[in-house]
């Protein structure tokens, strides 16, 4: 059994990665705002923005390992509060990684496939990042960090999807929440990726540091998909009407942030790592759709305050 400290264990990787560790492992997550009731781990309240905290927090916890989902991760968000965002996805990541060093402590630092402006696709991890946005520019600078400051660190480039604490923080519930409501809503044909359902990508990691990795990888779904099509796959497999879902390019969609095109990620290394691909689209939706009907998002909604 380990001792993992998971920050931002209220978000959605979070959550799952902590409630599915904690069946095996002593977890200590902490939160920020959305402090959880009843959850079946220990839980922190702290501003990891601040070093004096992160050492309060490091003190408790005693880990053996830990894996850092904490980010300030909305991209309108990170344009309007650029001091923010380079506060939390690049001074914190390379701080954290540094006190793990001196702790003798595993540490796991989630990045994004956002690092590359998407002009080509299907990148490796050797392949020169290009980051668009503010958001993307201080997590590729978090991943720099990370590994400068503890070479033996995991960084783990994700796209992720799954039930969350209130049911709003993946493209899979926005799709499942508006159809099931009979609204319309837009699906981006011209915007490609490869999502991989979070509860998989738990027990990925999981097995990554179990193993012993270190270094970059590309950790999302084996396949590719555009997220018009992603939608359609969610209302097909609940029953829902795809027909609600207009096809539409994101430069219609009013956003600030630049998006990049084409942010397909070849996985060749990590299957090599692990000996196995990484799951596809289909097998990831259908244990979404399994998880909904075992009750699994009620389950963890009913962790949250009540607002």
């Amino acid at each position: 059994m380990k001792r993992i400290l998971i920050t931002g264990a209220s978000g959605l990787l979070g959550l799952n990665l902590a409630l599915q560790a904690s069946r095996q492992h002593a977890v200590v997550g902490v939160v920020y705002h959305n402090r959880l009731m009843h959850a079946p781990f220990e839980q922190m309240s702290a501003d990891l923005g601040s070093p004096d905290e992160v050492q309060r927090v490091l003190a408790f916890s005693r880990p053996d390992w830990i894996i850092h989902c904490a980010a300030l991760a909305n991209l309108e968000d990170c344009e309007k509060n650029p001091t923010r965002a380079e506060r939390m996805n690049t001074w914190l990541p390379g701080y954290l990684a540094e006190q793990a060093g001196w702790l003798g402590a595993r540490f796991l630092h989630i990045s994004t496939d956002a690092v590359f402006d998407g002009e080509t696709g299907n990148y490796r991890e050797e392949d020169a990042p290009n980051p668009l946005s503010i958001y993307a520019r201080t997590k590729l600078e978090g991943e720099l960090a990370t590994l400068q400051a503890n070479p033996q660190a995991l960084v783990a480039r994700v796209n992720f999807y799954g039930w969350s604490l209130r049911g709003q923080r993946s493209l899979a519930e926005f799709f499942y929440n508006s159809l099931s409501a009979s609204q319309k809503v837009r699906g981006f044909t011209d915007i490609f990726f490869c999502p991989l359902l979070v509860n998989d990508l738990v027990d990925i990691l999981i097995e990554m540091l179990e193993r012993g990795l270190s270094g970059l990888y590309h950790t999302v779904s084996s396949e590719s998909i555009s997220k018009y099509a992603f939608g359609l796959a969610i209302a097909n497999r609940f029953g829902l009407d795809a027909s609600l879902i207009a096809p539409t390019s994101w430069k219609e969609g009013g956003l600030t942030a630049r998006r990049s095109p084409n942010l397909t990620l070849n996985t060749e290394k990590l299957a090599a790592a692990l000996g196995r691909s990484l799951p596809g689209i289909k097998t990831g939706i259908e244990r979404f759709y399994q998880l909904h009907q075992s009750g699994y998002p009620q389950q963890i909604q009913q962790l949250g305050e009540a607002s």
